[in-house]
């Protein structure tokens, strides 16, 4: 019978809403087990593959009847007591304990994901289980409701069962000795049998005495007949004294048949032969079945995982209990989950350990804020492996210091793609042998495409069947949507959460959508029906040319026939017409990313990591309205996780998926983007989308093209983004590429600390013009920048640190900076709480500067002695003709001998107030420029009273000119001065 005529009770043919409950479920809560961790998810698979492999071994034995998979009546061999002795014999020689102990030390192994991307749990750590419900093949076999969140609570609560209670009596009392554990992919159950083989490791599954634990997806691979005996002792060598007497020893055995779905099981007596004997080679899916049929070791217990489409290929009457595993059915679970997670030792690197604590204790509590609203996070967090997901992705823009090409947030999602399906085939018992990432790619990638260019993140069932059914034309596809439907369908899609959408469905995590989406465009799945057969035409056209052109070149020898240059001609040019037209495709996948990449529509978003970000942390402050239009959807990630699957690393990990892309595709795509790319790249992008256009640049992990791209920028403007640690390593790995001197770098107001400067030391060593204004730079920093000018490469000429809490030990390194600068020209120290002692530690070493020709020290509480110990070193400067000293706290003494320098006489102008003697400065305008801009950090009443000053200094100048021409400039200068204090005291300014 075919896989659609099974599904049609429990499935209706065209519902989307109506799929298996594999993750339904109450939000009860459930037990938290301290004792073995491993990956949320299916992540172990891979590790299992590598202990649950093909072996054999075989005893003789008697063959005892057992329905339903639990024990009627306990027949059990008869044991003579020497067969007793010989088993303590055996457990003695310590064979069971060098077993425990190689299958703890394949098990404690973890993934190279789970190392790769931050601190992972060891396997003696934490682990919290996912819930699992008892279930029947009634209810897997009957239709589900309507797919909604309401519905899954309102679900009949079935009985929760702890994992070591598997193998409890049933409701009849009897003995359980088959269990089915099934769940969808991304549950968790390749996670718990990890979980089980280390518990018996460490003792605490006393129930069985021996654990033998194999992989189906290995057993499938091996064609050759073995016997039970050999397939134990060829992969655990240590049971080679133990597997003889498994059958006369009444030994507790407990199989462990990993990825059911992997074998074609056929349980009728034609298909596979009855076997009771361990020691007879048969085929190794016989094996299984005379297991599961308690032919072979009748007393031994086994428990099968397996995705929800291959439950029903063992017969009800071999299984004694069916378990379902629904994941994190309640948000305590994750908000623990999470907890442990985040907390664990070293998980923010290299910070101080009180700082670290306090910003993983913040991350913590604003996920489980996030959580608590209810929000479409909490839908994901239903599946353990999307837990995962979210902690690596917080480590990620949290925690990294340095990264390296693996880290990257494409990176993330790929190896996060390879943890839950490394792989698998969607269905083993298709012909096709489609990869089940293959198949997401075509099918749910199409979906997430469409919805990227209607920007939408919701779809209704309308839309499921647009790009699910249309295509629908032989039973083979219908089979394998079915599996799909069943398996795979809930780890990118669910419920929406908002009030009134409840029957559309969105993707899972909201940035899973936009990696589908470039998945589907890279791989060439959109294109056109010229574009299809472009292909296949060329390539058959080209064989064939060549040979007609071979015949008509000899012939044309032989019989000079003036037609046939002609149609030689002709010939050649059928391939090449084809082939471009094949090409056309790499051609559209390059315009698509350029094109997506600067769409002025999403200018003036934030960046692409800081949505990421809100995405999951949520966003603080009061709630939106529901009658409150909601913002345009973003798809900013798009054309950064295009040129992410383009790089080397993802499109291997990629190629193990069984979704290839080709080093000639990659290539050719890198050079169609090229010109587009980096022509809109030297246009003024604003700062967020100049971000993401480096972070897009970083993803891609193509040096050539990057150096091409970054040479062209000869300013770069990333005020106001605020650069954490991630930022900062994208922005110096980026700018690494090449050595080009950088014109000007404004990094104001960007949430700087010594650690970035740190971070960003080889690119600012290259800025002529670097800004780092309002960026709580304190004497850390100071010393980080007096490292940077004292470089001998350092080409540093316009230093800005206004705004900053530089303070004296501060001047005393930037003083050090300047004694040995050659390069720095303005050095602007406005508003940095220099005081009296930081002005002297400036004017200490500034004698020793040859180049300097411009310092502000402005707004820093400068007095009389202060300001003119500055001015004296400043008139025997080679090169210093300007000092900045206006609003600090100068007399009118101070004033009049300050007004009195003349630049032909002394060398220097000291800029204090808007006048100049009887004159208006020429500097007015840029000082009260600088006023509005540092308006909104500076002391507002300190503001207004030097105002007040500057004012009356000026109706002073103006009353001792007759000069019409001054007098009315003073004019100006004064309404100037008038308008502005007059907001000021408004409050509009």
């Amino acid at each position: 019978m075919s896989r659609a005529m099974q599904c049609q009770s429990c499935l209706p043919w065209g519902s989307w809403a109506q799929l298996p409950r594999s993750l339904a479920g109450s939000r009860g809560t459930r037990g938290v087990s301290v004792c073995a961790a491993a990956v949320p998810g299916p992540a172990g698979r891979r590790f299992l593959r590598r202990i649950l492999g093909t072996s054999s071994t075989s005893l003789p034995r008697a063959c005892v009847r057992y329905q339903g998979g639990s024990q009627e009546n306990s027949a059990q061999p008869g044991s003579s007591r020497h067969g007793q002795s010989q088993l303590r014999n055996v457990a003695s020689s310590g064979a069971i304990k060098k077993h425990q102990k190689s299958l703890s030390a394949w098990f404690s192994h973890q993934p190279n994901e789970e190392r790769q991307f931050g601190p992972s749990f060891s396997l003696d750590a934490v682990h919290v289980d996912p819930v699992i419900r008892e279930s029947s093949l009634e209810e897997i076999l009957k239709p589900s409701p309507d797919l909604t969140i309401q519905n899954q609570l309102q679900q009949p609560r079935r009985k929760v069962i702890g994992l070591h209670n598997l193998f409890d009596v049933d409701a009849c009392g009897r003995q359980v000795k088959n269990v089915v554990l099934y769940g969808t992919v991304g549950t968790g159950k390749s996670t718990l049998i990890k979980k089980m083989v280390v518990d018996w490791c460490h003792g605490r599954l006393p129930r069985f005495e021996l654990v033998i634990p194999f992989s189906c997806e290995d057993l499938s691979h091996s064609h050759a007949h073995v016997s039970l005996r050999r397939l134990i002792t060829k992969k655990y060598q240590h049971l080679r004294d133990v597997v003889p007497v498994l059958e006369a020893s009444n030994l507790k055995v407990l199989f462990i048949l990993n990825g059911l779905e992997r074998l074609n099981l056929d349980f009728r007596l034609a298909g596979t032969e009855l076997c009771c004997d361990p020691n007879e080679p048969v085929p190794p899916s016989a094996i299984v079945v005379n297991l599961l049929r308690k032919y072979l070791l009748p007393e031994a217990s086994i428990i099968v995982t397996t995705r929800p489409s291959a439950v029903r290929r063992i017969p009800g009457k071999y299984v004694g209990r069916y378990a379902e595993i629904c994941g994190f059915s309640d948000t305590n679970l994750q908000k623990l989950y999470f907890q442990m997670r985040l907390s664990q030792p070293g998980c923010s690197g290299e910070e101080s350990q009180d700082r670290s604590s306090a910003e993983q204790e913040n991350l913590v509590e604003m996920l489980s804020r996030n959580l608590e609203r209810h929000n479409q996070i909490t839908a994901a967090c239903f599946l353990p492996s999307y837990c995962w997901l979210v902690c690596t992705t917080l480590h990620f823009l949290y925690f990294t210091r340095t990264v390296p090409p693996s880290q990257t947030l494409t990176g993330i999602y790929t190896s996060f793609l390879r943890l839950n399906f490394s792989g698998e085939v969607l269905d083993s018992t298709d012909p096709t042998h489609i990869s089940m990432m293959k198949y997401v790619a075509k099918t749910v990638g199409k979906l997430a495409y469409e919805g990227v260019m209607s920007r939408k993140t919701c779809f209704s069932e309308e839309d499921l069947q647009q790009c699910f059914e249309v295509e629908m034309k032989t039973e083979s596809e219908l089979n394998l949507l079915e599996v799909f439907r069943s398996d795979v369908f809930r780890f990118f899609l669910s419920p929406c959460v908002q009030p009134g959408k409840e029957h559309t469905f969105v993707f899972t995590i909201p940035a899973m959508q936009e990696y589908l989406a470039a998945l589907y465009v890279v791989l060439g799945e959109k294109k056109t029906l010229a574009q299809r057969v472009g292909k296949e035409l060329s390539e058959v056209l080209g064989k064939v040319s060549e040979d007609v052109a071979v015949v008509l070149n000899i012939v044309s020898k032989v019989l000079p026939l003036r037609f046939l240059p002609v149609l030689f001609n002709l010939l050649k040019i059928f391939p090449r017409y084809f082939s471009r037209l094949s090409g056309k495709d790499r051609d559209t996948i390059a315009h698509t990313m350029a094109e997506e990449l600067f769409k002025e529509e999403d200018y003036y978003n934030d960046d692409v990591l800081d949505q990421i970000n809100s995405s999951i942390l949520g966003v603080e402050g009061p709630m939106r309205h529901p009658d409150e239009a909601p913002d345009d959807e973003v798809f900013e990630l798009f054309p950064i996780f295009m040129g992410g699957i383009l790089s080397r690393r993802n499109r291997a990990i990629l190629e193990q998926l069984g979704c290839s892309i080709k080093n000639l595709a990659a290539f050719e795509i890198a050079k169609a983007m090229k010109k587009t790319v980096i022509r809109k790249g030297r246009k003024g992008l604003p700062p967020s989308e100049l971000m993401d256009y480096l972070f897009f640049l970083h993803k891609f992990q193509n040096e050539r093209f990057t150096a091409e791209a970054v040479r062209s920028l000869r300013a770069v403007n990333l005020s106001s983004v605020k650069m954490t640690p991630l930022k900062c390593s994208v922005l110096a790995s980026v700018m690494s590429t090449t050595c080009h001197e950088v014109e000007e770098l404004n990094l104001t107001s960007c949430n700087l600390d010594s650690g970035s400067l740190r971070t960003l030391f080889p690119v600012l060593l290259r800025c002529k013009a670097l800004h780092l204004q309002l960026n709580s730079l304190g004497a850390d920093a100071c010393k980080e920048i007096r490292d940077l000018l004292l470089h001998d490469k350092c080409v540093v000429s316009s230093l800005r640190l206004a705004n900053n809490p530089v303070g004296e030990q501060g001047a005393r390194y930037l003083g050090e900076a300047l004694a040995g600068n050659r390069s720095l020209r303005q050095l602007s120290l406005l508003h940095t709480a220099l005081g009296d002692p930081g002005a002297e530690a400036i004017a200490q070493h500034l004698a020793q500067n040859q180049h300097l020709q411009e310092l502000n020290l402005g707004y820093n509480s400068l007095t009389d002695a202060a300001a003119l110990r500055v001015v004296e070193v400043a008139k025997r400067h080679e090169t210093l003709d300007k000092v900045h000293l206006y609003f600090n706290d100068i007399s009118e003494d101070g004033t009049r001998a300050l007004d009195s320098l003349r630049m032909d006489r002394d060398g220097v102008r000291a800029l204090v107030f808007l006048t100049a003697g009887t004159d208006v400065s020429d500097y007015w305008s840029h000082i009260l420029n600088v006023v509005q801009r540092n308006l909104p950090f500076w002391d507002r009443e300190r503001v207004r009273q030097h105002l007040a000053l500057l004012l009356q200094d000026l109706e002073s100048s103006r009353s001792q000119t007759a000069n019409p021409w001054r007098k009315a400039k003073f004019l100006r200068v004064e309404s100037e001065v008038k308008k502005m204090l007059g907001k000021l005291q408004d409050g509009t300014l």
